[in-house]
C-alpha cells in the first residue's frame, strides 16, 4: 500500500509532536559520527527532519521508498548528503546497509507480517545495526467526548489492521511487541516509549481525513456503524480532541556503547 504526499504533509506536525524527545536523541546518539542513515519507508523525508538538530554535521541519509514521486520529494525538501534507493520494502536483501549506523523507520511496523520484521531483525543483527522505529500504531484510540459506538468502531478498525497491507498478514497493533522480541531474541538492548498522537481543534484537517479513514476500514471490517460514526466525529471535530496511540522502539545491538 502507498501513501500521497499530500496525507504524509498533512501529518507529519503530528508526528513531529508525538515522537518520544528522549528516545530520538538516543537514537541520533546512536547514530555516532558521521552518521549513516538508512531510512525505510522515508516518504517524503520526515524522519530526516525529526532529526534536524541531534545530528553532527556530515551526516548522510539513505532514503529507501518503493515510490518515485514520494523519493522526488524527500531528495528536493532535504539538505545533506541524501541518496534515494528505489526498493521495494519486502525485497529486505536489497536494503543498503553496508557502512550504515542506524536503521530507522516511522509509521511502517504495524502494516508489516510477522516474518517480513523476523527477517529484518536477522539482517540488522548481521550487521550489528541500532535500529529506531517510531510512530507504530498500537491499538489505542479515543476521542473526547466519547461516542457511544467508539469502542465498537476501534476494535473493528484493528482488526483490518492485521489484514494484508501489502508484506503479509499485518502486526498491526502487536508490530512492536513482535519486533521487540525479534531483537531481543538476538541479543539486543531495548527502549520502548509511548509518542500518541493528542490532536485538537488545531488538527482538525488532520482529524477529518483521519476519521474517513477509520470509518471506511471499519465499515469493511464489517462494523456497521463505522460511516455515520465517521460523519458524527467529523462534525465534531473543531471541537473535539483525540488520542491516537502509537510506540517508539530503540533497539541496540549486543556490546553497542
Amino acid at each position: 500500500m502507498g501513501f500521497s504526499a499530500a496525507w504524509l504533509a498533512l501529518r507529519e506536525p503530528a508526528d513531529h509532536a508525538a515522537r518520544d524527545a528522549a528516545l530520538l536523541a538516543a537514537a541520533a546518539k546512536a547514530a555516532g559520527q558521521p552518521a549513516v542513515i538508512v531510512d525505510l519507508g522515508c516518504g517524503t523525508g520526515s524522519t530526516i527532519r525529526a532529526f534536524a538538530g541531534h545530528l553532527a554535521d556530515g551526516a548522510t541519509w539513505r532514503l529507501v521508498d518503493n515510490d518515485p514521486e514520494l523519493l522526488r520529494h524527500a531528495a528536493a525538501a532535504t539538505q545533506g548528503v541524501v541518496t534515494t534507493h528505489r526498493i521495494d520494502l519486502r525485497d529486505l536483501e536489497s536494503l543498503p546497509l553496508d557502512g550504515a549506523s542506524l536503521v530507522t523507520a516511522s509509521a511502517l511496523l504495524d502494516l508489516c507480517s510477522l516474518d517480513w520484521v523476523e527477517r529484518l531483525a536477522a539482517r540488522l543483527a548481521d550487521h550489528r545495526l541500532p535500529f529506531y522505529a517510531a510512530l507504530t500504531y498500537d491499538g489505542d484510540m479515543h476521542w473526547t467526548p466519547s461516542d457511544p459506538a467508539d469502542a465498537a468502531v476501534t476494535r473493528a478498525f484493528n482488526r483490518h489492521q492485521v489484514g494484508d497491507k501489502g508484506f503479509g498478514p499485518a502486526l498491526g497493533p502487536g508490530a512492536t511487541d513482535a519486533m521487540a522480541a525479534a531483537l531481543q531474541r538476538r541479543g539486543y538492548a531495548l527502549r520502548r516509549a509511548d509518542s500518541p498522537w493528542q490532536l485538537g481543534p488545531a488538527q482538525s484537517a488532520l482529524q477529518i481525513e483521519l476519521l474517513g479513514g477509520i470509518a471506511t476500514a471499519a465499515e469493511e471490517a464489517g462494523e456497521e456503524l463505522a460511516k455515520a460514526w465517521g460523519g458524527t466525529r467529523a462534525a465534531a471535530a473543531q471541537t473535539a480532541l483525540c488520542h491516537i496511540g502509537h510506540t517508539d522502539l530503540l533497539a541496540l545491538p549486543p556490546d553497542a556503547p
